[in-house]
């Protein structure tokens, strides 16, 4: 079982390769809770729908590992609730790759989601800048010039600044984190793994469901 300490600062790397460890959830709470109450509630993006906010950044291994897992959560959820990541940067070198999941958002490729953190992780390749991006991409079949296109898009720098907007509201310091409902976060720093965050925002979200 992985334990507390593992997930206590999550490891970031930077453009230029260095490395940088980033601190727990700034949520005051108590040793031993699970997650943190939002107060005030926030308002849902997604009319219609209650949604669950995936923090996660592409350079962070706790969210190489976890994205599967929230993926395949996310299918057994009801129609009116919707899983939706927010790439966070926590510091100017991770810029792109906030702009990176959003490219590929506007171009319909999410299905190359899970592919960029296995290029990070498992494939040790640097794909932190823009050129990098772009040769990458290209590789797995885009278009160099849509992506180009999307990636400097008023579109896509919209949704980063909504994304730095949801990371500050919810005070997002370490990742992976869950904000459910926009009621809640809870993570693996406050569950001791990342099975225990799932099922933690599954109680959240299903006493949201209820009305409570």
């Amino acid at each position: 079982m992985l334990l507390k300490p593992l997930f206590l600062r999550t490891l970031a790397i930077a453009s230029l390769g260095a490395s940088l460890a980033f601190a727990p959830l700034g949520h005051a709470h108590a040793a031993d809770s699970t997650h943190v109450k939002i107060e005030p509630a926030q308002p849902s993006d997604t009319a219609g729908k209650v949604e669950v906010l995936e923090f996660f950044a592409y350079t962070c291994p706790h969210c190489a590992t976890m994205q599967p897992m929230v993926e395949k959560w996310s299918q057994t959820l009801p129609e009116n609730v919707v899983v939706k990541p927010v790439p966070v940067a926590f510091n100017a070198g991770m810029a792109d790759l906030q702009k990176l999941y959003y490219s590929l958002e506007a171009l319909d490729r999410l299905d190359l989601h899970g592919k960029v953190f296995q290029a990070i992780h498992r494939e040790r390749k640097r794909i932190m800048n823009f050129k990098a991006m772009a040769d990458w991409v290209q590789e797995q079949g885009v278009d160099r010039g849509q992506f180009e296109a999307a990636f400097q898009s008023f579109g896509v720098n919209n949704k980063v600044a909504r994304a730095n907007e949801l990371a500050n509201i919810y005070k997002i310091e370490g990742t992976p984190s869950l904000a459910v409902g926009g009621k809640y976060v809870t993570s693996p720093s406050m569950t001791g793994t990342y099975e225990g965050a799932i099922t933690e925002a599954q109680k959240l979200l299903d006493q949201i469901l209820a009305g409570n």
